[in-house]
């Protein structure tokens, strides 16, 4: 009995010290409310975009609704967002709509590294972009860097066959943004502008469907 009390005072002490030294619970729970500070900037900053967003959604509803299509690449959690963008779209997001057009290049394995392995991971996206992309099609490329080599090529193969490339980036001015179209640039780490990526994808998506449900009701309107 007297070697389990020694050992629970032991580990309390032990408990105690760490916390007070910046260690354990304590400090990961600081790292925590940090990390969730610096995202709330970056969703404020996000959300002064909302106008910007809601354009995109718009116009990108209007172009898969006359037959056109988007393309979205990413690399790393980027490209889960890529991913997630596209779903929505194939999908659906806010209620039941017809499917539309939407292809993620990076979730092509095959592609993908056939095309790295032939050319260099630098076209892994654009040689799809080149194969799938028509002009006037959408292409959507998020990057927290805004920097990385396959995103670029990906935006000069947009200009080259006549579409619209979008970039949602990490701190701005920046190569993508540059060489994009348009572009949304969010102040922050790496980590929080992949968080507000999701919100981003989301913010599109609801402006999408709210533009779709006008064409179902301008189409009733026609038919009555």
């Amino acid at each position: 009995m007297h070697a389990r009390r020694s050992s629970e005072t032991t580990t309390l002490t032990r408990r105690r010290s760490d916390e007070g030294a910046g260690t354990g619970p304590a400090l990961a729970g600081r790292v925590i409310r940090d990390h969730v500070d610096a995202l709330h900037a970056v969703l404020v900053a996000l959300q002064s975009e909302a106008e910007h967003l809601a354009s995109w959604g718009r116009t990108l509803a209007d172009h898969l609704e006359a037959g056109g299509r988007a393309l979205v690449a990413g690399n790393g959690g980027s490209a889960a967002e890529a991913q997630h963008l596209t779903a929505e779209l194939v999908g659906r997001f806010d209620g039941d709509r017809k499917a539309y057009s939407a292809i993620a290049l990076n979730a092509d394995s095959s592609s993908v590294t056939a095309i790295g392995n032939d050319y260099g991971f630098d076209e892994v996206f654009a040689r799809q972009v080149r194969a799938h992309a028509r002009p006037g099609d959408i292409v959507i490329l998020l990057s927290t860097s805004g920097a990385s080599a396959n995103l670029l090529c990906a935006a000069a193969a947009s200009r080259e066959v006549g579409a619209r490339s979008w970039a949602v980036t990490g701190p701005g001015p920046n190569p993508l943004s540059t060489a994009c179209d348009d572009a949304i640039c969010l102040p922050g780490s790496s980590p929080n502008v992949q968080e507000a990526e999701l919100v981003a994808v989301h913010a599109v998506c609801l402006a999408f469907d709210a533009r779709v449900r006008e064409f179902a009701a301008t189409s009733t309107e026609a038919d009555s």
